[in-house]
């Protein structure tokens, strides 16, 4: 069948009120800078799966992806199949992620083949998957866990330092003892002694075992020369059926002393068995683009005199020399005087450059060999038989790493990527400033006054925050080639990724569905959707511009900018890094899901790669709290759920089946018991009404439970976080003053929320922008709770109404309530389920309230010696309003479209 019969056969095809074949986002609106990041148009079909980047990778080593599906629409016992547009099947392996409340799927995650083949378009059908031709296969013993993907085999010990005891291809092992090794000081400075550390294993499970797509769980600790445990670990490897990669994602938690434990190199560590001549022993390096540094441990090129002509092309393509008798002679009789190089190393240790240098053995100088701008991450070390490719995702962009290469030229080399460089300045996270005299909490509300910093002594701690990798293992039965290398590299550094179209995305009504596809068939609505597609764009040239690259910091963004020194503050207090401030994370992943653009989805992806890693806490005594934004992640004493919420992260779960991402969703479930620990307002209120309960914001706190609990219910379908929900949202809805309650006591061992003595209505302009908004529309559709929803709808109508208004139904007229903009879009939810027409048009009126005016967009150039780099500054932007307009901007449009003039 051709395509669009393809499309027109699904019994899937979203059915949606747009006449649209296809979604993309072209890059059309004002201000395309020369820095800045053009968004990539790419069509997607109603009904079928595509490539994220539109088409089909080079390199395809196996992949994982979500799908979404209507409520009613799936069983969890119906098998699925994929089918390519072409009418054949796709090996599928597919498990349920989320249910939805009548107990039908959700969500599914599902697993192809290396190599599989979706060409431009596939789609899920209900029917019984086809067979992969090479399954995957796990075997277990008492002392290992064996798996077999029909091409390579490893073999994972259950317990000692290695984490992969033999890599294995062709009956041949060619991997060896892949292990975690680091050091540490006990002080940053350059000739502190250097304490070794290497992995331990503590458990091993396996998580799925094929046909498709198998997932070892490896838990464990780092054991120092003294034989202290610390860094904690949990390391995924993933197998594909067909596949020659080991995939594996690293996540460590720091639960060390900032003041005595400085990080001075952390890698991954593996040998390599060598089988071949040392003339036909390759290492390989991939830069930028389609760079590559590619030479053999001894080299054949460039000698005085000349082996022949396809000798030297042989070495130089990386496959097997001609036998030595073809040679010239004069070149043979004299191999044992060419330099063998034992050892390689690449450096980077900013964003901004690389070097490679090799020597011929330890003890023995190094020479330079080039440098570069940015290294991949990615390398080959082996021989024409076979080797391990290796990479790390993200590589420049999580500064300082280095991968090291030593021994090329004995039986058994090594390979070492560091995550963290040992070259590199030793790992710094002691707070950033002594206080400045804010001892007390009257002076350190104070200081928020002039940097915007809600410090507390000891509170800008480190312990608990983590950090993930992603690494891949290639195990070749031979070199590989230029190109192939290339291919290889690139699927590493940004793995494939299947989506669904956003027409299916909306029909089936996840994520509360008060969103919709884009639309600029006005020149009112074109305005809006011009201005949508240019705040992505320009966020995405900051991250490169400003260089939010970095080992803690890749994937946030910055919260404020200082248009004086033209630079976002990344030195003042609350200012700097974002920390999910005002919800840019739904920003982000709403407005993918509305357009399935790329660019969107790579800052969303990052933003929740760093946010559920860096900005909550894992372990220790903040454990299921985030930090509010600081020039240091985890700096700002202000721990909340507001930052650690599964509103932000469930998104990337559900979109990609990520298992770290599910992991850290799960260790918020019960985050809400920290609540008994710190109060997130105890500086501004310093007696509690009811002093045996804890307190719970009707806002932040209750909007980030509530994420979290039903996060939970979707996940597990166990009716105890309905319950739970349900409970808390009758304690709302039947409270006199409803969310104008302003808070509540609760209980944290029944996880129960208690009304407070009534008082006075009250509010936070903060209250719904932490992800309220958008839960209170999931729970309205899932739970039916008429006196919650009725509590709500009264906030709603309520919170930015005239002042008569107010005063009328509350007895009061309401201060506080500013971020006018961000709130329009729920003035357009009440009007829209209340079908006004008069709130839906102050909605838009209040959309246009913007502080400082209607903004313009486009970007004005600022170069030297204003700035140090030329950058494109649209001074204007604040993450807060970026984030909070583009909210209101995508909700309004769903919502109350009809009322926009």
């Amino acid at each position: 069948m051709d395509r669009r019969q393809f499309i027109v056969n699904s019994s899937m095809a979203a059915s949606v009120p747009f006449a649209l074949s296809a979604t993309g986002c072209a890059s059309t609106v004002a201000g395309q800078a020369a820095g800045q990041q053009a968004i990539k148009p790419v069509t997607r079909l109603p009904g079928a799966l595509s490539w994220l980047e539109g088409e089909q990778p080079a390199y395809q080593p196996g992949t994982t992806f979500g799908y979404p599906w209507p409520r009613g629409e799936l069983r969890a016992e119906t098998p699925l199949s994929l089918v390519h547009e072409s009418g054949t099947q796709i090996p599928l392996q597919s498990w349920p992620t989320a249910y939805w409340p009548d107990g039908s799927v959700k969500w599914t995650a599902h697993a192809i083949p290396a190599d599989a083949r979706c060409g431009d378009a596939c789609k899920i059908v209900k029917g019984k998957p086809a067979t992969p031709a090479k399954a995957v296969s796990v075997d277990e013993s008492n002392q290992h866990i064996n798996v077999n993907t029909g091409v390579i085999q490893f073999s994972v010990p259950k317990k000692g330092s290695s984490l992969i005891s033999t890599l294995s291809r062709d009956g041949k092992v060619t991997g060896k003892d892949a292990k975690l090794v680091g050091m540490r000081k006990a002080s940053p400075d350059n000739d502190a002694t250097n304490e070794h550390f290497e992995s331990q294993i503590q458990q091993v499970v396996v998580e799925q075992s094929g046909p498709v797509r198998a997932v070892i769980k490896v838990t464990g600790i780092n054991r120092t020369a003294s034989q202290r445990d610390w860094l904690p670990f949990t390391l995924r490897m993933y197998a594909y059926a067909g596949g020659e990669t080991v995939q594996l994602t690293h996540s460590f938690i720091f639960d060390g002393d900032a003041e005595s434990d400085f990080i001075s190199g952390l890698g991954l560590r593996f040998n390599v068995v060598q089988r071949d001549e040392l003339y036909n022993r390759h290492v390989r390096l991939v830069g930028a683009d389609n760079g590559l540094w590619g030479e053999a441990v001894r080299g054949i090129t460039g000698l005085r005199r000349d082996p022949g002509e396809a000798v030297r092309k042989a070495q130089i393509e990386g496959i097997a020399l001609p036998p030595e008798s073809e040679w010239d002679e004069r070149v043979t009789s004299r191999l044992h005087y060419i330099p063998v190089w034992n050892d390689v190393t690449l450096t980077q240790t900013t964003a901004n450059g690389f070097e490679i240098r090799k020597r011929t053995k330890a003890g023995h100088g190094w020479i330079g060999s080039d440098q570069g701008h940015r290294a991949s991450g990615a390398g080959y070390l082996g021989g024409v038989s076979g080797g391990i490719l290796f990479g790390m995702r993200d590589f420049w962009q999580l500064h300082p790493v280095q991968i090291d290469l030593r021994d090329t030229g004995q039986d058994e080399s090594s390979a070492t990527i560091w995550f963290y460089s040992p070259e590199a300045p030793a790992m710094d996270l002691r707070f950033y400033h002594d206080g400045m005299g804010q001892d007390t909490y009257d002076k350190q509300l104070d200081a928020l006054n002039i940097i915007y910093e809600d410090y507390e002594p000891g509170l800008g701690d480190a312990h608990g925050i983590a950090r993930t990798t992603e690494f891949t293992l290639a195990v070749t039965g031979s070199t590989p080639s230029r190109q192939q290398t290339i291919d290889m590299a690139a699927a590493i550094r940004e793995p494939a990724r299947l989506i669904a179209a956003p027409q299916d995305y909306l029909a089936a009504k996840v994520f509360g569905g008060s969103w919709s596809l884009p639309d600029s068939s006005t020149p009112a609505m074109k305005k809006i959707e011009d201005r949508l597609a240019w705040q992505v764009e320009y966020y995405a040239g900051q991250v490169e511009q400003r260089h939010w690259y970095g080992f803690w910091n890749y994937g946030d963004i910055m919260h404020t900018y200082d248009s004086d020194r033209h630079v976002w503050r990344y030195d003042i207090g609350g200012y700097a890094w974002d920390n999910s401030e005002l919800s840019p994370d739904l920003w982000l992943w709403y407005s993918f899901l509305r357009t399935g653009d790329p660019t969107t989805f790579h800052l969303a992806e990052r933003m929740t790669r760093h946010n559920r890693d860096v900005d909550i806490y894992h372990a220790g005594r903040f454990k299921g709290l985030g930090t509010r934004h600081n020039v240091q992640h985890w700096g700002c004493s202000a721990k909340q759920m507001r930052i650690s919420t599964a509103s932000y992260r469930r998104f990337h779960y559900f979109i990609t089946g990520d298992d770290r991402t599910g992991d850290v969703l799960s260790e918020v479930t019960d985050a809400d018991k920290a609540l008994a620990v710190l109060n997130p307002t105890r500086k501004v209120e310093r007696t509690n009404p009811i002093p045996a309960l804890a307190k719970m914001g009707a806002g932040t706190d209750w909007g980030s439970a509530a994420a979290n609990w039903l996060t939970a219910w979707e996940r597990t379908g166990d009716d105890k976080y309905r319950a739970r929900l349900a409970d808390a949202m009758t304690v709302i809805g039947n409270h006199p003053q409803g969310f104008f309650a302003g808070a509540f006591g609760y209980d944290p061992e029944k996880q129960a929320l208690v009304p407070y003595p009534e008082a006075d209505p009250t509010l936070s302009h903060l209250s719904s922008v932490f992800g309220l908004i958008e839960m209170s529309t999931e729970l309205n559709q899932l739970i039916d709770i008429p006196a919650y929803r009725e509590a709500w709808l009264k906030y709603g109508r309520l919170y930015s109404a005239p002042d008569e208004e107010q005063e009328a139904a509350l007895g009061k007229v309401m201060r506080g309530n500013s971020l006018t903009v961000a709130h329009s879009r729920l003035t357009a939810y009440v009007a829209a389920q209340e079908n006004d027409l008069e709130l839906a048009r102050r909605a838009w009126k209040e959309f246009r309230q913007e502080w400082g005016g209607e903004k313009s967009i486009g970007t004005t150039r600022v170069t030297g010696p204003e700035v140090l780099n030329p950058v494109d500054e649209a001074a204007w932007v604040s993450t807060n309003d970026a984030a909070q307009w583009g909210l209101a901007a995508i909700q309004n449009l769903a919502l109350v479209k009809s009322a926009l003039s």
